[in-house]
């Protein structure tokens, strides 16, 4: 049958669906055009932007030294190019002067640039504080320094150079601007509700990355405002991926029933509470920053096992495995945080490189999003890798707050647990939540074979064994037959179907055909394109399997033409020179039915296939003739449901099987009657020859050649045969076929 495509199977974002009613060509010419342009035009103002931001950090002045913090909390400068700081190496700095010259106390809080993962309230006050008191000190082109044990020092401020940004915020502002290309792609492909929501999900996770690549330049001095921004801004950036996410997972896969109201509580709820904790009005403002952005990711949770309870999808599956795992991260890593906030002296710092991990974390799983139907192993393995950071990164932060271990005793520990988790894990962590989990070679083998050897039997199956086989390989919960085809194996909906194309050798005058496959292994993964490559070597197989067998039969066609046409032109014509030549009457007669019994021969040889009632009447023909010259009675009963096709093997067997066991009958039971029943309904056939001979008990035969030619023809049809008495004398036979009839 042919079916349309329902919305949820359309095709993946970065290609059109070759299921769908072509375009016009200059219309779509026209398209690609326009968003060719649109797409160069983003990537140019995006890297526009962040060439423009690099600059800026460049021209922001800083004080270029390398600082530590020691035991008790203080900024100890450890190395400076610069001659006013090299005779203060090893003192701590206590005071910044301000604009009028009155020091203001300033300690290891300057090294903390991140805000955002600052979790007492007063501390991220105190460290905010500091870092706009020295950036404003530095934007007047010197800064006066208080250190213990010495006089003030005057300090010029240098602009960092491009030299001084460090060389983290390069590959973080590449990712950055990878998320928005990204985010440029997805949404010129595809222009739809559900592709803005992922690309505002991006462009936020790009802005995060920026503000850590900001904060990863060399040493002390950010731009103006920075520091006071950091919090506000990147809590929004945050807020609004979860928002987005919820209201993403409302509309897609499935649009779920109230999706427009269930996505305006939860903006509203956003808009409400943000400014609250913002403003530091929901204090403590860290745990309530953290509780709404795991509310959020509970909440998308929710609306996608929802959506999957509504209608069964692989997307959906998938996406509610990684949302658990992303999920259960930011609470490990917001645990983490949390409890090593009591250290301040060293916890800042590693709190700052878990929460970096989970915004990496976080971004590749935004990147591999769009790919998860196609093989991108890099990003895989990325996801994966910065996954495994932010479980590292985190677990030394509790080794560290919750037992008391040395900074490098807990990071080995944690490296350790990540090594064991990276290793034995991969494979599982792959298959479990990108739903990859595939047949072994083996059993793909295994069931290639099987299906092949079926082929070669029974060619006319080839459309129901390629779909059995393909049920095999990828448990869909649905397989439809469509009529549009494409040139080869398709993914569909980013993986929620494929669509596979039935280049069988098929008669010219069929339409060729494909089949849509929905929701891979009962809608627990995604089709990937690894799937269609495979599906293509599956059909192509099986292509070759029946060509291989056509070829053979047309040989073997070809032979027994060639033999039916050597045995009329010489057995035929020394027969029928013998029968002119015969000496009696009797003898003539003979001769004449060996010459219809060869004629009967050669045309079953030279025809391919053999209608069943022609077929029956030629048996009927031949066993009354032959019963006749023997003087004997003949009783036929023939019944079938529909008039069949015989191929040359069934034929054969039948005409033979017939031949023989009244040939018994005559010339060792010496019966009078013979009655032969044949009854073929659906796949059965049940046949009986019956006389009222001499045959005595069949136990006690010596089967020899012709009984045991009998067994090898009822063999060949997939049947059984048996004899048995016929009280009150004679000998009955039965064979019995249950898939004689079978759909071949």
């Amino acid at each position: 049958m042919s079916t349309s495509v329902s919305p949820g199977t359309e095709e993946s974002i970065f290609e059109l669906s070759s299921l769908e009613p072509p375009a016009r060509q200059g219309h779509r010419a026209q398209l690609m055009g326009w968003r060719r342009r649109a797409m160069v035009a983003a990537a140019l103002l995006a890297c526009l932007a962040l060439l423009g931001l690099a600059r800026w950090l460049a021209l922001t002045p800083h004080l270029d030294a390398h600082w530590i913090s020691d035991s008790q909390g203080r900024l100890v400068l450890q190395s400076s190019p610069l001659a006013e700081l090299q005779t203060q190496q090893g003192r701590a700095l206590l005071a910044v002067l301000d604009e009028k010259g009155q020091p203001q106390a300033v300690d290891a809080l300057l090294l903390h640039r991140s805000p955002r993962w600052q979790v007492q309230d007063g501390v991220r006050a105190r460290q905010v504080q500091q870092q706009e008191l020295l950036a404003k000190r530095l934007a007047t082109g010197s800064v006066v320094l208080q250190f213990d044990q010495g006089q003030p020092v005057t300090v010029p401020a240098r602009p960092r150079g491009f030299a001084g940004l460090g060389w983290l915020l390069w590959p973080l502002a590449g990712l950055a601007l990878m998320l928005v290309l990204f985010a440029a792609v997805v949404v010129l492909a595809r222009p739809h509700v559900r592709n803005g929501l992922y690309a505002l999900m991006a462009v936020c996770q790009a802005g995060n990355l920026l503000f850590i690549a900001m904060e990863s330049t060399r040493g002390l001095g950010l731009p103006m405002g920075a520091a006071s921004l950091d919090l506000q801004v990147r809590l929004a950036l945050d807020v609004c991926t979860g928002a987005a996410m919820v209201h993403a997972f409302a509309l897609h896969p499935h649009r779920l029933p109230k999706a427009g109201a269930l996505a305006a509580a939860t903006w509203l709820a956003v808009a409400m509470l943000l400014p609250l904790i913002q403003l530091g009005v929901l204090v403590p403002t860290w745990w309530w920053a953290q509780g709404l952005c795991m509310g959020l990711g509970v909440l998308a949770l929710l609306v996608i096992g929802r959506s999957r309870q509504v209608q069964a999808n692989p997307f959906a599956a998938v996406m509610q495995r990684l949302g658990l795992v992303t999920l259960a991260t930011l609470a490990l890593v917001t645990a983490a945080v949390a409890a090593s906030s009591r250290m301040p002296v060293v916890a800042h710092g590693v709190a700052v490189g878990a929460s970096v991990a989970w915004y990496l974390f976080l971004a590749s799983l935004l990147l591999l999003t769009p790919f998860l139907a196609r093989s991108r192993q890099v990003l895989r393995e990325f996801a994966l890798l910065a996954g495994v950071s932010t479980v590292a990164a985190s677990v030394d932060l509790l080794f560290v707050a919750v037992f008391s271990l040395s900074a490098f005793t807990s990071l080995a520990v944690a490296v350790f647990v990540a090594l064991a988790l990276y290793a034995g894990a991969r494979q599982f962590l792959l298959q479990q939540l990108l739903g990859r989990t595939l047949l072994s070679t083996e059993r793909t083998f295994e069931l290639l074979y099987r299906a092949a050897r079926d082929v070669q039997v029974r060619p006319r199956r080839y459309p129901q064994r390629l779909a059995q086989l393909l049920r095999e390989l990828f448990e869909p919960l649905e397989l439809l037959n469509v009529s549009r085809v494409p040139s080869r194996s398709r993914v569909l909906g980013g993986g929620s179907a494929l669509v596979v194309p039935l280049r069988g050798p098929q008669d010219k005058q069929q339409a060729p055909a494909a089949m849509l496959l929905r929701s891979a292994q009962g809608g627990r993964r995604l089709f990937t394109h690894d799937d269609a490559r495979l599906a293509d070597r599956v059909v192509e197989q099986l292509r070759r399997a029946v060509a291989y067998d056509q070829a053979v039969e047309r040989g073997r066609h070809e032979e027994r033409q060639r033999l039916a046409q050597d045995l009329h032109d010489d057995i035929g014509a020394r027969l029928l020179t013998l029968m002119y030549q015969a000496q009696s009457t009797e003898m003539e007669d003979y001769i004449r039915h060996t010459l219809q019994d060869l004629k009967t021969l050669t045309r079953g040889l030279a025809a391919s296939e053999h209608r069943l009632s022609h077929a029956a009447a030629e048996w009927k023909a031949d066993l009354t003739q032959r019963l006749t010259v023997a003087q004997a009675a003949l009783g036929w009963s023939f019944s079938c449901d529909e008039d069949i096709r015989l191929s040359v093997v069934q034929w054969s067997a039948l005409t033979r099987i017939l031949r023989e066991l009244v040939s018994n009958s005559l010339y060792h039971g010496h019966a009078s009657r013979i009655d032969v029943v044949l009854q073929i309904s659906g796949p059965r056939l049940w046949l009986s020859v019956a006389d009222d001979g001499q045959g005595g008990d069949p136990t006690t035969w010596a089967h020899g050649l012709g009984l045991g030619g009998v067994r090898k023809r009822v063999k060949a049809l997939g049947g059984t045969v048996v004899w048995r008495e016929n009280p009150p004398r004679g000998i009955v036979c039965e064979v019995q076929a249950d898939s004689f009839n079978a759909p071949s």
